[in-house]
């Protein structure tokens, strides 16, 4: 499953567990792969087998059309910790379009998603940390929305704590799995801003934009974009910015420059700039 999971990948995977007979699909790996196999629930359900079908059971501007339910369910063993196995949205891109396009519906989560921290070893320094900024980008723009709950606040601020810990003692000391198994923690109580109603913000979007066009990973994308976009909205969320900071161990800093700081200190995130995948 190529980076941002293509359409064209979506059908050949659905046609390969078409030929199989899959009564349950498993996936060990990283975000596009979990994408990619919640969509093939859906093609494998409503009789998706060609490129233009994936029409059929895209959402628009967030509505699912009608279709029927997924039958061949997912277990997911994630090797990246941006934290797409625990939502119920699909992200596929469109390449005719350079678009990012969502696939929804309730029970596309992952029947049981298997948390190992030991299979993380093997993910590459840059692919795992920078896939966590992904993972605090959920928290902070999570606490920092408008339509912010305290359910998902106490959520994202016990995530965003344990991804603060984490993510540098990983760095630090890449076999330490007690390490890793907190920032995978961190990860899934990430997600729960967006499972309980909490729309993300523009680091966000234009992640989904820039990784549409140009092939570049979300992760690296939450590592550039959150800064900003923390600075920029200050004016207006800067009470929802100082929850997210004291999380983080820095009470009355500025968001933007803790963002950055931290980002900065873990460093090696970035590999060097490949061509899209397509």
């Amino acid at each position: 499953m190529p980076p941002h999971t293509p359409r064209r990948a979506v059908i050949e995977a659905a046609a390969a567990a078409r030929e199989a007979g899959a009564d349950l699909i498993v996936t060990i790996g990283g975000g596009s792969v979990t994408d990619g196999a919640k969509a093939v629930q859906l093609c494998l359900a409503n009789d998706v087998s060609t490129v233009e079908g994936i029409d059929s059971i895209r959402a628009v501007r967030g509505v699912s059309p009608p279709m029927n339910a997924p039958i061949v369910r997912q277990i997911s063993v994630p090797t990246t910790i941006a934290g797409g196995e625990f939502s119920a949205i699909a992200g596929v891109t469109n390449l005719r379009k350079r678009a990012k396009e969502m696939l929804k519906h309730e029970l596309l989560m992952p029947r049981a998603v298997i948390l190992d921290p030991a299979i993380t070893v093997h993910t590459p320094e840059w692919l795992f940390l920078s896939t966590g900024i992904r993972a605090v980008d959920h928290c902070v723009e999570g606490l920092c929305s408008r339509e912010a709950h305290p359910y998902a606040d106490a959520q994202a601020l016990k995530g965003l704590s344990m991804l603060a810990e984490g993510l540098p003692r990983v760095k630090a000391d890449g076999r330490d799995l007690d390490g890793r198994m907190d920032c995978q923690i961190g990860t899934w109580l990430s997600a729960g801003p967006l499972a309980s109603g909490v729309p993300m913000g523009a680091s966000h979007g234009i992640g989904y934009v820039l990784g549409a066009a140009h092939g570049v990973p979300h992760g690296y994308t939450s590592c550039v974009m959150l800064p900003a976009v923390l600075r920029w909205n200050k004016p207006v969320n800067a009470d929802r910015q100082a929850l997210a900071v004291a999380a983080m161990g820095h009470p009355g800093a500025d968001a933007g420059d803790v963002l950055d700081d931290f980002v900065r200190k873990l460093g090696g995130l970035f590999r060097p700039r490949l061509a899209p995948p397509w």
